[in-house]
Protein backbone atom coordinates (compact mmCIF):
# COMPACT_ATOMS: atom_id res chain seq x y z
CA UNK A 1 0.00 0.00 0.00
CA UNK A 2 2.91 2.37 1.10
CA UNK A 3 4.46 1.40 -2.49
CA UNK A 4 0.94 2.65 -4.55
CA UNK A 5 0.49 5.66 -2.59
CA UNK A 6 4.37 6.49 -3.53
CA UNK A 7 4.18 5.94 -6.60
CA UNK A 8 0.79 7.83 -7.52
CA UNK A 9 2.62 11.07 -5.41
CA UNK A 10 5.23 10.79 -8.37
CA UNK A 11 2.94 10.66 -11.40
CA UNK A 12 0.73 13.49 -9.43
CA UNK A 13 3.91 15.56 -8.57
CA UNK A 14 4.93 14.79 -12.51
CA UNK A 15 1.52 15.67 -13.63
CA UNK A 16 1.74 19.01 -11.85
CA UNK A 17 5.05 19.76 -12.55
CA UNK A 18 3.86 19.56 -16.72
CA UNK A 19 1.23 21.94 -16.31
CA UNK A 20 3.10 24.20 -14.02
CA UNK A 21 5.72 24.38 -16.63
CA UNK A 22 3.90 24.55 -19.85
CA UNK A 23 4.00 28.50 -20.87
CA UNK A 24 0.19 28.96 -22.43
CA UNK A 25 0.43 30.43 -26.18
CA UNK A 26 0.50 34.53 -26.63
CA UNK A 27 -1.89 35.86 -28.97
CA UNK A 28 -1.29 39.07 -30.65
CA UNK A 29 -2.96 41.25 -32.99
CA UNK A 30 -0.94 42.62 -35.93
CA UNK A 31 -4.34 43.29 -37.96
CA UNK A 32 -3.98 46.87 -38.01
CA UNK A 33 0.03 46.26 -39.48
CA UNK A 34 -1.74 44.28 -42.62
CA UNK A 35 -2.13 46.17 -45.79
CA UNK A 36 -3.94 44.86 -49.15
CA UNK A 37 -0.95 46.80 -51.29
CA UNK A 38 -2.65 48.39 -54.76
CA UNK A 39 -1.82 46.65 -58.41
CA UNK A 40 -1.56 48.08 -61.85
CA UNK A 41 -1.29 46.16 -64.82
CA UNK A 42 1.10 47.85 -67.39
CA UNK A 43 0.40 47.22 -70.85
CA UNK A 44 2.77 47.61 -73.79
CA UNK A 45 3.54 50.54 -76.32
CA UNK A 46 2.67 49.97 -79.87
CA UNK A 47 4.66 52.94 -81.38
CA UNK A 48 7.54 55.10 -80.03
CA UNK A 49 6.86 57.66 -76.41
CA UNK A 50 8.70 60.96 -76.70
CA UNK A 51 9.44 62.39 -73.24
CA UNK A 52 7.86 65.57 -73.11
CA UNK A 53 5.95 65.50 -69.95
CA UNK A 54 2.66 65.55 -72.34
CA UNK A 55 1.67 62.56 -72.15
CA UNK A 56 -0.80 62.20 -76.00
CA UNK A 57 0.41 59.59 -77.63
CA UNK A 58 -1.77 56.60 -78.61
CA UNK A 59 -0.46 54.19 -76.27
CA UNK A 60 -0.69 56.77 -73.52
CA UNK A 61 -4.10 57.38 -73.89
CA UNK A 62 -5.36 53.51 -74.08
CA UNK A 63 -3.79 53.59 -70.03
CA UNK A 64 -5.11 54.08 -67.14
CA UNK A 65 -4.62 56.71 -64.62
CA UNK A 66 -4.35 54.85 -61.07
CA UNK A 67 -6.51 55.99 -57.82
CA UNK A 68 -5.11 59.18 -56.54
CA UNK A 69 -2.55 59.04 -53.83
CA UNK A 70 -3.23 59.12 -50.26
CA UNK A 71 -1.56 60.05 -47.39
CA UNK A 72 1.54 57.56 -46.30
CA UNK A 73 -0.35 56.65 -42.73
CA UNK A 74 -3.85 56.38 -44.68
CA UNK A 75 -5.27 58.38 -42.35
CA UNK A 76 -5.43 62.13 -44.03
CA UNK A 77 -6.51 63.38 -47.63
CA UNK A 78 -4.30 64.82 -49.20
CA UNK A 79 -4.38 68.81 -50.19
CA UNK A 80 -3.77 68.34 -53.80
CA UNK A 81 -4.53 65.44 -56.03
CA UNK A 82 -1.76 63.10 -57.42
CA UNK A 83 -2.18 59.88 -59.86
CA UNK A 84 0.07 57.90 -62.07
CA UNK A 85 -0.15 56.23 -65.32
CA UNK A 86 2.06 53.19 -67.07
CA UNK A 87 3.36 51.76 -70.23
CA UNK A 88 6.18 49.65 -71.27
CA UNK A 89 8.25 48.54 -74.36
CA UNK A 90 11.27 46.44 -75.20
CA UNK A 91 13.49 48.96 -73.32
CA UNK A 92 11.77 51.09 -71.32
CA UNK A 93 9.56 51.39 -68.18
CA UNK A 94 7.50 54.44 -68.55
CA UNK A 95 5.91 56.62 -65.89
CA UNK A 96 3.70 59.72 -66.26
CA UNK A 97 2.45 61.57 -63.44
CA UNK A 98 0.00 64.09 -62.38
CA UNK A 99 0.68 66.72 -59.98
CA UNK A 100 -2.29 69.10 -58.81
CA UNK A 101 -0.42 72.33 -57.18
CA UNK A 102 -1.30 76.07 -57.09
CA UNK A 103 2.44 76.81 -56.61
CA UNK A 104 4.90 75.01 -58.54
CA UNK A 105 8.37 75.68 -57.06
CA UNK A 106 12.45 74.52 -56.97
CA UNK A 107 15.76 75.72 -56.67
CA UNK A 108 17.68 71.90 -56.46
CA UNK A 109 19.38 72.04 -59.84
CA UNK A 110 22.14 69.52 -58.60
CA UNK A 111 21.93 66.13 -59.87
CA UNK A 112 21.85 63.29 -56.89
CA UNK A 113 21.28 65.99 -54.60
CA UNK A 114 18.94 65.33 -52.69
CA UNK A 115 15.78 66.75 -53.97
CA UNK A 116 13.08 65.66 -51.46
CA UNK A 117 14.01 69.07 -50.06
CA UNK A 118 12.15 70.33 -52.90
CA UNK A 119 8.60 69.21 -53.79
CA UNK A 120 8.94 65.93 -55.82
CA UNK A 121 7.76 62.56 -57.36
CA UNK A 122 9.05 59.80 -56.12
CA UNK A 123 9.57 55.89 -57.67
CA UNK A 124 10.97 53.04 -55.51
CA UNK A 125 10.71 49.47 -57.88
CA UNK A 126 11.72 46.17 -56.72
CA UNK A 127 11.73 43.89 -59.89
CA UNK A 128 12.60 41.13 -57.84
CA UNK A 129 9.79 41.42 -55.18
CA UNK A 130 12.50 40.49 -52.46
CA UNK A 131 13.11 43.90 -50.26
CA UNK A 132 16.59 43.48 -51.51
CA UNK A 133 18.51 46.15 -54.45
CA UNK A 134 15.47 47.92 -55.66
CA UNK A 135 15.98 51.73 -57.38
CA UNK A 136 14.76 54.74 -56.29
CA UNK A 137 14.03 57.86 -58.64
CA UNK A 138 13.38 61.24 -57.23
CA UNK A 139 12.75 64.62 -59.51
CA UNK A 140 11.54 67.63 -59.36
CA UNK A 141 9.88 70.66 -61.11
CA UNK A 142 13.40 71.41 -62.43
CA UNK A 143 13.33 68.37 -64.08
CA UNK A 144 16.56 67.76 -61.18
CA UNK A 145 16.96 63.84 -60.85
CA UNK A 146 18.00 61.95 -58.08
CA UNK A 147 18.46 58.25 -59.21
CA UNK A 148 20.04 55.66 -56.28
CA UNK A 149 19.87 52.08 -55.06
CA UNK A 150 19.12 50.40 -52.03
CA UNK A 151 20.75 46.77 -51.39
CA UNK A 152 18.55 46.32 -48.60
CA UNK A 153 15.79 48.35 -46.67
CA UNK A 154 17.60 51.23 -44.19
CA UNK A 155 15.77 49.11 -41.06
CA UNK A 156 18.31 46.25 -41.81
CA UNK A 157 21.30 48.55 -42.14
CA UNK A 158 20.61 48.97 -46.16
CA UNK A 159 23.32 51.68 -47.55
CA UNK A 160 22.07 54.27 -50.29
CA UNK A 161 24.15 53.74 -53.54
CA UNK A 162 24.78 57.55 -55.32
CA UNK A 163 27.04 55.71 -57.59
CA UNK A 164 24.24 53.87 -59.23
CA UNK A 165 22.93 55.73 -62.22
CA UNK A 166 20.59 55.58 -65.15
CA UNK A 167 22.44 57.07 -67.38
CA UNK A 168 19.79 56.46 -70.36
CA UNK A 169 17.27 57.87 -67.93
CA UNK A 170 14.71 60.57 -70.28
CA UNK A 171 12.56 62.67 -68.03
CA UNK A 172 10.55 65.44 -68.66
CA UNK A 173 8.60 68.16 -66.85
CA UNK A 174 5.58 70.30 -67.81
CA UNK A 175 3.84 72.96 -65.68
CA UNK A 176 0.55 74.42 -65.84
CA UNK A 177 1.59 77.47 -64.62
CA UNK A 178 4.93 79.26 -63.98
CA UNK A 179 7.75 77.83 -61.90
CA UNK A 180 9.21 79.82 -59.00
CA UNK A 181 6.47 82.97 -59.49
CA UNK A 182 4.20 83.25 -56.41
CA UNK A 183 2.38 86.05 -58.64
CA UNK A 184 -0.01 84.03 -59.91
CA UNK A 185 -1.85 80.30 -59.31
CA UNK A 186 -0.89 77.19 -60.95
CA UNK A 187 -2.98 74.79 -61.88
CA UNK A 188 -0.31 71.17 -62.10
CA UNK A 189 2.51 70.11 -63.25
CA UNK A 190 3.64 66.74 -64.57
CA UNK A 191 6.13 64.00 -64.88
CA UNK A 192 7.26 61.96 -67.59
CA UNK A 193 9.81 59.02 -67.37
CA UNK A 194 11.45 56.40 -69.22
CA UNK A 195 13.43 54.16 -66.96
CA UNK A 196 15.68 52.30 -68.80
CA UNK A 197 14.69 48.03 -68.60
CA UNK A 198 18.26 46.85 -68.55
CA UNK A 199 19.26 48.33 -65.25
CA UNK A 200 15.96 47.43 -63.83
CA UNK A 201 16.37 43.85 -65.19
CA UNK A 202 19.70 43.32 -63.79
CA UNK A 203 18.50 43.91 -60.52
CA UNK A 204 16.23 40.19 -60.33
CA UNK A 205 17.03 37.72 -58.32
CA UNK A 206 16.80 35.11 -61.16
CA UNK A 207 15.78 35.08 -64.63
CA UNK A 208 17.48 38.16 -65.62
CA UNK A 209 15.13 38.15 -68.74
CA UNK A 210 12.99 41.13 -70.38
CA UNK A 211 9.31 41.14 -68.56
CA UNK A 212 7.17 38.20 -69.85
CA UNK A 213 3.63 37.84 -70.00
CA UNK A 214 1.92 38.14 -66.13
CA UNK A 215 5.19 38.76 -64.75
CA UNK A 216 5.32 41.12 -61.36
CA UNK A 217 6.99 43.42 -59.72
CA UNK A 218 6.63 45.55 -56.73
CA UNK A 219 6.74 49.18 -57.40
CA UNK A 220 5.08 51.96 -55.01
CA UNK A 221 5.40 56.26 -56.07
CA UNK A 222 5.70 58.88 -53.19
CA UNK A 223 5.00 62.50 -53.89
CA UNK A 224 6.45 65.08 -51.05
CA UNK A 225 4.71 68.10 -50.67
CA UNK A 226 6.37 71.31 -48.47
CA UNK A 227 4.74 74.43 -47.04
CA UNK A 228 7.00 77.02 -47.85
CA UNK A 229 7.60 80.44 -47.30
CA UNK A 230 8.54 83.41 -48.99
CA UNK A 231 11.38 85.62 -48.52
CA UNK A 232 11.81 88.73 -51.14
CA UNK A 233 9.61 86.69 -53.56
CA UNK A 234 11.43 83.40 -53.42
CA UNK A 235 10.13 80.14 -52.42
CA UNK A 236 12.01 78.30 -49.37
CA UNK A 237 10.50 75.23 -47.14
CA UNK A 238 8.02 76.77 -44.52
CA UNK A 239 9.98 76.92 -41.11
CA UNK A 240 8.57 76.04 -37.25
CA UNK A 241 10.84 77.86 -35.25
CA UNK A 242 14.56 77.09 -35.89
CA UNK A 243 13.18 73.96 -37.93
CA UNK A 244 11.81 72.76 -41.51
CA UNK A 245 8.08 72.36 -40.75
CA UNK A 246 7.48 68.79 -41.34
CA UNK A 247 6.65 67.46 -45.14
CA UNK A 248 3.75 65.77 -46.63
CA UNK A 249 3.97 62.19 -47.86
CA UNK A 250 1.19 61.19 -50.56
CA UNK A 251 1.47 57.72 -51.89
CA UNK A 252 -0.12 55.54 -54.51
CA UNK A 253 -0.06 52.11 -52.40
CA UNK A 254 -0.40 52.39 -48.38
CA UNK A 255 2.76 52.49 -46.13
CA UNK A 256 0.49 52.83 -43.12
CA UNK A 257 3.85 54.16 -41.20
CA UNK A 258 5.79 57.36 -42.33
CA UNK A 259 8.64 55.08 -44.13
CA UNK A 260 8.60 54.11 -47.93
CA UNK A 261 11.03 51.77 -47.08
CA UNK A 262 9.12 49.17 -45.95
CA UNK A 263 8.70 47.34 -49.39
CA UNK A 264 6.57 44.50 -48.44
CA UNK A 265 3.61 47.04 -48.56
CA UNK A 266 4.59 48.26 -51.97
CA UNK A 267 2.14 47.70 -54.47
CA UNK A 268 2.07 45.26 -57.33
CA UNK A 269 2.76 46.01 -61.45
CA UNK A 270 1.83 43.25 -63.75
CA UNK A 271 3.08 43.16 -67.28
CA UNK A 272 0.94 42.60 -69.98
CA UNK A 273 2.13 42.62 -73.68
CA UNK A 274 -1.48 43.81 -74.67
CA UNK A 275 -1.87 47.53 -75.68
CA UNK A 276 -4.78 47.55 -73.60
CA UNK A 277 -5.36 45.94 -70.58
CA UNK A 278 -9.22 45.56 -70.74
CA UNK A 279 -9.89 41.51 -70.11
CA UNK A 280 -6.69 41.19 -68.57
CA UNK A 281 -7.07 39.57 -64.69
CA UNK A 282 -4.35 40.73 -62.26
CA UNK A 283 -3.26 37.39 -60.35
CA UNK A 284 -3.81 37.96 -56.59
CA UNK A 285 -1.37 36.00 -53.97
CA UNK A 286 -3.18 33.74 -52.38
CA UNK A 287 -0.78 34.52 -49.22
CA UNK A 288 -1.04 37.65 -49.81
CA UNK A 289 -1.91 38.19 -46.18
CA UNK A 290 0.26 35.80 -44.88
CA UNK A 291 3.14 37.23 -45.74
CA UNK A 292 1.94 40.29 -44.77
CA UNK A 293 1.41 39.05 -41.17
CA UNK A 294 4.93 37.04 -40.74
CA UNK A 295 6.18 40.88 -42.03
CA UNK A 296 4.28 42.19 -39.21
CA UNK A 297 6.30 39.64 -36.87
CA UNK A 298 9.29 40.91 -38.10
CA UNK A 299 8.10 44.53 -37.79
CA UNK A 300 7.48 44.04 -34.39
CA UNK A 301 10.53 41.89 -32.93
CA UNK A 302 12.45 44.29 -34.40
CA UNK A 303 11.65 47.36 -33.35
CA UNK A 304 8.53 46.72 -32.02
CA UNK A 305 6.20 45.50 -28.70
CA UNK A 306 7.83 42.09 -29.47
CA UNK A 307 11.56 43.09 -28.87
CA UNK A 308 11.49 41.29 -25.72
CA UNK A 309 12.13 38.13 -27.51
CA UNK A 310 15.10 38.88 -28.74
CA UNK A 311 16.80 39.38 -24.89
CA UNK A 312 15.38 35.15 -24.40
CA UNK A 313 18.35 32.76 -24.17
CA UNK A 314 19.65 31.06 -27.78
CA UNK A 315 17.46 28.18 -28.33
CA UNK A 316 14.55 29.74 -26.82
CA UNK A 317 11.08 28.57 -28.45
CA UNK A 318 7.68 30.13 -28.45
CA UNK A 319 4.32 29.66 -29.70
CA UNK A 320 2.15 32.78 -30.80
CA UNK A 321 -1.32 33.11 -32.06
CA UNK A 322 -1.53 35.88 -34.65
CA UNK A 323 -4.68 37.57 -35.27
CA UNK A 324 -4.23 39.71 -38.74
CA UNK A 325 -7.70 39.75 -39.64
CA UNK A 326 -11.55 40.21 -37.58
CA UNK A 327 -11.99 36.49 -38.36
CA UNK A 328 -8.58 35.42 -39.17
CA UNK A 329 -5.61 33.90 -36.99
CA UNK A 330 -2.89 31.86 -37.76
CA UNK A 331 0.11 30.23 -35.92
CA UNK A 332 3.68 31.33 -35.79
CA UNK A 333 6.21 29.69 -34.19
CA UNK A 334 9.31 32.05 -32.45
CA UNK A 335 12.82 30.63 -32.61
CA UNK A 336 16.18 32.52 -31.44
CA UNK A 337 19.10 30.97 -32.40
CA UNK A 338 22.88 31.47 -32.92
CA UNK A 339 22.44 33.77 -35.86
CA UNK A 340 19.39 36.12 -34.62
CA UNK A 341 15.54 35.11 -34.35
CA UNK A 342 13.14 33.66 -36.85
CA UNK A 343 9.67 33.08 -37.90
CA UNK A 344 8.01 30.18 -39.22
CA UNK A 345 4.18 30.33 -40.57
CA UNK A 346 2.54 27.34 -42.36
CA UNK A 347 -0.23 28.88 -44.49
CA UNK A 348 -3.62 28.01 -44.13
CA UNK A 349 -4.62 28.24 -47.53
CA UNK A 350 -1.58 26.70 -49.34
CA UNK A 351 0.39 24.87 -46.93
CA UNK A 352 3.49 26.82 -48.24
CA UNK A 353 5.82 27.34 -45.08
CA UNK A 354 7.18 30.62 -44.48
CA UNK A 355 10.66 31.34 -42.61
CA UNK A 356 12.07 35.20 -42.10
CA UNK A 357 14.61 36.11 -40.42
CA UNK A 358 16.25 39.20 -38.48
CA UNK A 359 17.07 40.60 -41.54
CA UNK A 360 13.65 40.75 -43.13
CA UNK A 361 14.36 37.68 -45.84
CA UNK A 362 11.90 35.93 -46.66
CA UNK A 363 11.73 32.41 -47.61
CA UNK A 364 9.26 29.72 -48.51
CA UNK A 365 9.35 26.01 -49.12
Amino acid sequence: MEQITVRLSAVILFYFSIVIGQKSMATIDVSAQIVSPKNYIITKSSSPIIIDGIATESSWELASFTENFIDIEGLKVPKFDTKVKMIWDEHYLYVYAEMKEEHVWANIKERDAIIYYNNDFEVFVDPSGTGRNYGEIEINALNTVWDLLLDKPYRVGGKAIFEWNLNDLKSAVHIDGTLNDPTDIDSFWTVELAIPLKPLIQLKTSSRKAPIEGEQWRINFSRVEWDFDLKNGIYDRKKDGDNYAREYNWVWSNQKVINMHEPEKWGYLQFTESPSSDGIKFMTDKDLEIKQTIFALFRSTKFGDLKRLISMEEGYRENIQVKYAEDKSVQAKFFLTHFGFEYKIVSPITNIVYLINEDGILKSN
